[in-house]
Formats: C-alpha cells, sequence, structure tokens
C-alpha cells in the first residue's frame, strides 16, 4: 500500500511538473510569436524614410525629366528637410490590407485552421522583406510593405483568438512579445544602419525572423486536443469540458468572483440562451460586435493619435544643428517610441487600467502639443522630443494590453475567441485614418 502511495505521488509530481513545463513553454511561444508576428511591420515603418529616399534618389537619377515628386534631393526649399513623398504613404501601404483583414476576416477565418493562417503569414512576412530589399521602384517597396501588412493583419486576429485555447497568462506573454518586436526591430534597423549596413543587407538578415515564428509555433506551443490544428472543427472554440478550457474558464476563483460582483459582462446572457454550443451566428457576431464598442473605440482613438505623431508628424521635427542626421533622428524617434510600447505591454502582471478613455485623451494631448511643435518649432531641444516620443509609447502600449485583457475577461466564454479577433480591428481603423491625414499635413508644412 505504502509503495503504492508512493507511484501515485511521484506520478502527481511528475503531471505537475509537466504542466508547468507546458505552461512556460506556452508563454514563451506567445511571447515569439508576438515578437515574429510584428517584426516586420515595425521593421517597414522604421524603414520607411529610406525607402522613399532611396527610391526618389534612383528615380532622379534615372530621369531628370520624371515628376517633380519623384526628382531631385530630398532636402528641399521648406524649412522641415521634406522627403517628397510622406513616410505616410509607407504607413497606408503597411496598414489598409490589415485594417482590410480584421475587418473581415473574423466572420469566415474560423473556417480556416490555425496551422495553415501561419504558414500564410511565414510565407507573407518572407517575401515582404525580399522585395523591400531587391525593390528597383516605389511600387515594388510598396507590395513588398503590402506583404508585411497582410502577414502582421492576419497574424494579429488569429494568434489573439488562439489565446483563448490556452491559460490566460499567454495573453500577457502575446502583449509584451508585441512590444518587443517594436523594439527589437527598431533597435536592430536603426543599429544595422547606423553600424555601416546598407537597407538591402539589413532587411535580408531579418529573413531570420519568419523562421522563428514557424518554429515557435509548431515546435514550442503546447497545443490542446481541442486547437483545430490541420482541420476545421465544428465547435469552434474549446470544449467546456477540456482541461485546458476548465484552466482558462476557472482561472483563479477571485477573478471569478469579482466578474460575478462587478457587473462587467459584455455581452447580456438572453443573447445565446438557446444556443450553448456550436459555431457563432451571424446574428451573435453582430451583438459580439456591438458590445465591443466600448472596447474598440477608445483603442481606436489612441492610435490614431500616436500613428499621427510618428508618421505625420515625426518626419518634420527636424534638429538640423543636431549630431544625428535627418534620416537618423526619424529612426530614433521610431525606436525610442517602441522602447514605451514594449514596457507598457509588458505591465499587464503589475498594472491594469481599466479607464481606457483617460489614455485615449492623453494621447490626444500629445498630438496636439507636437503639431503645435512642427508649426511654431518652439521644441527647444530633440531630446525633450525623444522625452514625449516615450510617453507617447507608455500610453499605446498600455491601451493595447488592457483592451484585449479587460476583453477576454468580461466576455462570455463561447464568444471570447471571435471576440479577440474583431477587436483587433480597433488599432487598425485609427492607424488607417493617421495615415490617411498625414498626407495633407505633409503637404501643408512642406509647402512653407
Amino acid at each position: 500500500m505504502e509503495q503504492t502511495s508512493t507511484v501515485s505521488a511521484d506520478a502527481g509530481q511528475r503531471s505537475v511538473t509537466s504542466g508547468r513545463c507546458n505552461q512556460w513553454r506556452s508563454l514563451t511561444g506567445f511571447w515569439l510569436l508576438g515578437l515574429c508576428n510584428n517584426f516586420a511591420y515595425v521593421v517597414m515603418l522604421s524603414a520607411a524614410h529610406d525607402i522613399l529616399k532611396k527610391q526618389e534618389s534612383e528615380n532622379a537619377t534615372a530621369s531628370t525629366t520624371a515628376m517633380d515628386f519623384q526628382g531631385g534631393n530630398s532636402s528641399n526649399s521648406s524649412r522641415y528637410d521634406c522627403n517628397p513623398v510622406s513616410t505616410g504613404a509607407v504607413l497606408l501601404a503597411d496598414i489598409l490590407p490589415t485594417l482590410i483583414i480584421k475587418l473581415f476576416a473574423p466572420f469566415v477565418i474560423h473556417k480556416v485552421p490555425y496551422g495553415i493562417r501561419v504558414l500564410v503569414c511565414v510565407t507573407m512576412a518572407a517575401t515582404s522583406f525580399l522585395l523591400v530589399s531587391f525593390s528597383s521602384a516605389v511600387w515594388m517597396s510598396i507590395l513588398g510593405v503590402i506583404f508585411a501588412s497582410i502577414s502582421a493583419g492576419l497574424g494579429e486576429l488569429s494568434f489573439l483568438a488562439l489565446t483563448v485555447f490556452f491559460t490566460s497568462n499567454v495573453l500577457g506573454g502575446w502583449s509584451s512579445g508585441t512590444g518587443g518586436a517594436g523594439v527589437g526591430g527598431a533597435f536592430l534597423y536603426s543599429g544595422l544602419t547606423q553600424a555601416g549596413l546598407s537597407p538591402q543587407i539589413t532587411l535580408l538578415i531579418m529573413l531570420v525572423v519568419p523562421l522563428v515564428m514557424l518554429i515557435s509555433y509548431f515546435f514550442l506551443l503546447v497545443p490542446p486536443p481541442s486547437l483545430p490544428q490541420w482541420r476545421r472543427m465544428e465547435t469552434g472554440y474549446a470544449p467546456v469540458g477540456s482541461e485546458e478550457r476548465r484552466q482558462l474558464i476557472d482561472g483563479s476563483e477571485e477573478e471569478e468572483q469579482e466578474k460575478s460582483t462587478s457587473g462587467h459582462v459584455l455581452f447580456p446572457l438572453n443573447v445565446t440562451e438557446n444556443r450553448t454550443t456550436g459555431p457563432l451566428t451571424f446574428t451573435e457576431k453582430l451583438h459580439v460586435i456591438k458590445g465591443l464598442l466600448k472596447f474598440v473605440f477608445p483603442l481606436a482613438l489612441v492610435y490614431f493619435a500616436e500613428y499621427f505623431i510618428n508618421q505625420g508628424l515625426m518626419e518634420l521635427l527636424y534638429f538640423p544643428n543636431f549630431f544625428l542626421s535627418h534620416a537618423e533622428q526619424y529612426r530614433w524617434y521610431q525606436t525610442l517610441y517602441q522602447v514605451g510600447v514594449f514596457v507598457s505591454r509588458s505591465s499587464l502582471c503589475c498594472v491594469k487600467i481599466r479607464k481606457l478613455w483617460a489614455l485615449s485623451w492623453l494621447q490626444v494631448v500629445n498630438a496636439v502639443l507636437l503639431l503645435f511643435a512642427v508649426r511654431y518649432q518652439f521644441m527647444p531641444s530633440v531630446w525633450l522630443v525623444f522625452v514625449i516620443v516615450i510617453y507617447e509609447g507608455l500610453l499605446g502600449g498600455a491601451a493595447y494590453v488592457n483592451t484585449f485583457y479587460f476583453i477576454s475577461e468580461e466576455t462570455e466564454d463561447r464568444h471570447r475567441e471571435f471576440a479577440m479577433a474583431a477587436a483587433s480591428v480597433g488599432d487598425s481603423l485609427g492607424i488607417a485614418v493617421a495615415g490617411l491625414i498625414a498626407f495633407p499635413v505633409h503637404t501643408y508644412f512642406c509647402s512653407l
């Protein structure tokens, strides 16, 4: 009897150890997936100034009769040392495909297993690096940026939805990884080009990133049996009775008690009172989207304000008497912004912010301040702009991670996978509007 008890205890200990190991593997896997998914997107924005400058120089050399926006040196008579084409052009190419995917894919993407989605993301990301690296015209560079956007958009909505099949801490890992992509991508691009490597060689080196995504998903994650890996599942979500789903639903008793007493239920029970299994109907999905609006609008406003700064104003915040060139200043604005994003997206284990609208309006204040700083040039030093840019990143990252945390907490179990995917449109919507507005702002200031 004693021997049987010892064997049973050993088996239990091995099970606990194995469970912890699987959790750490999944947490690490989601961190790397977040890193790889956003890497190409970040690099394309960091390289925006170089992409346009390179094409402009080649066009000017090839033909002196080209249109005005293609010829000449990037410096012009404007006091802002403008590129002929705004970096907002790269931003739009980087975000519009993502926005289209996030608007429509959540309604049909459940028919595509996750393994196939990941293969598409990896292929698109690798193609984007190759196209931009070897481009010989603006359209080819923009096409490469579009491929990066497709990869990032499909990956984000898929991996956010994927978190519902695992324990709740993987959402923090995913968010931290996306912030790490910002820091890693911007620092690596800025650092390698600052060290003397050409943008072309730098982009080719980054082909390792899609490979890491492939390894992270297929070899590092420990997928639950309920995950639709290679074939479509009829339920569309993890069965409530499965061990993995129980861990996610139960979590800790304190969190469940909080939810039941706080009254924060995102979707009323009568929406699905007669449907507790099977995929969501179109009507149910519309109800879910209606409940998500209170999260999507603040997130969209935050990202509108910060990308209006990043792609509409940053290239105009030029300090000519500084030891960094205009292109170098732009790269480091992007890099320091991503540092702020990484810190705040990794903060979920330390602080949670429910007042998302406060973050939105603080970001709007930043945008207005820097707009006036560009117009009237009252900023005394580039160092002050560096500090503001870090603060901007902190606000944006906090808005992102807290939005998806509270959606995950306040959404009914059966809606959670669709809700996480559908809400991802918020940041892309704000970024797209910012990209559109960046064009007239760029034209106005460069005409002064």
